[in-house]
């Protein structure tokens, strides 16, 4: 599981901050961008969802093979076409991952997969061993995770664990949960399913509630020791959960979240902001968290007061840290 103090950054820009309309990136381009990543020094970058077009499978191949010193996921869904094309893509990268997802709730296995909770419970064992016979580090993701029945949510991790996952996702996929039930629903899996203090525990959250970051942070107290972002909070509808507001957050605040620190160069938060808002064409709005232009500007009279006596009077992190 590696050292219980480290929160792995799991870089999602290039493939779920990319789905943000408008956000899309040429193969040159989403190169400059995993070059920053590396810079920043995330543990693992998404760099696509290859199965969705020959382009992107091309463009998560040059990644694979122009990075080095990082670990390099692909996106398949539970599939075996899938699967294969993410290893094609991946599978010159230093330390390749295949990411496998399927959806658990409910109301996305009715309506739109159309299977049945045992049907996609073969489903997931069948394609995480397959993805393992193919590579040694595997993640799966329980799509909808938290809008999904808790004791089913086990049997499926249970089974991905004994088919070779090595990393379990726990995604809110719609931004759904409130902070204290996600840590509770970290906490239920890690008491309930057999084998899970031998894998990651990743948390993945949308912002659609403005909870992203909050929920993420609440996971990383109920036992997840990967995180799942992006730069600016790039991402569909509303966005994923911000980097920089997490990584600062466990900076600033090491008492309350028990000392776990990530390994990222905090100095390139602000360049990898500004190259994807570049790239994009998607502003930083002026009040954003850490990397906004307002983020470290005072207006008030009283606050410019205290800032020349002493800057901790009305900032909590320097813009240089």
């Amino acid at each position: 599981m590696g050292d219980p103090a480290v929160i792995r950054i799991f870089d999602t820009t290039l493939r779920d901050g990319e789905q943000s309309p408008g956000a899309t990136m040429t193969t040159e381009e989403k190169i400059q961008v995993a070059e920053q990543l590396v810079r920043l020094n995330v543990d693992i970058i998404e760099a696509g969802f290859p199965a969705a077009s020959p382009g992107d499978l091309e463009a998560v191949q040059q990644i694979a093979r122009r990075t080095r010193g990082v670990a390099i996921a692909g996106l398949a869904r539970a599939d075996i076409s899938d699967i294969d094309a993410v290893w094609e893509a991946i599978r010159d990268a230093d330390q390749p991952v295949i990411h496998v997802v399927l959806a658990t709730s409910g109301i996305h296995l009715t309506h739109k997969l159309k299977l049945g909770y045992e049907e996609a419970l073969q489903r997931v064992q069948a394609m995480v061993a397959y993805a393992h016979s193919l590579c040694p580090t595997v993640e799966f993701s329980a799509e909808d995770a938290t809008r999904s029945e808790w004791d089913y949510l086990c049997r499926v991790f249970e089974a991905a664990i004994k088919s070779g996952a090595t990393t379990i996702n726990v995604p809110d996929t719609v931004g759904y949960t409130m902070p204290h039930e996600y840590e509770a629903l970290f906490r239920y899996l890690r008491e309930h399913i057999p084998g899970i203090e031998d894998v990651v525990m990743s948390a993945h959250c949308h912002d659609d509630l403005g909870m992203a970051t909050a929920n993420t942070l609440a996971a990383i107290k109920g036992g997840a020791r990967q995180v799942e972002v992006t730069i600016n909070g790039l991402g569909e509808r509303a966005g994923n959960t911000a980097v920089e507001e997490v990584v600062m957050a466990l900076r600033t605040r090491p008492d309350y979240y028990g000392n776990v620190y990530t390994r990222i160069n905090t100095q390139e938060l602000l360049a990898a902001s500004q190259l994807v808002s570049r790239l994009t064409g998607i502003p930083v709005q002026p009040n954003k968290a850490v990397v906004g232009q307002n983020a470290f500007a005072h207006e008030a009279g009283i606050h410019q007061d205290g800032m020349l006596k002493n800057r901790m009077t009305y900032e909590i992190m320097t813009p240089q840290s």
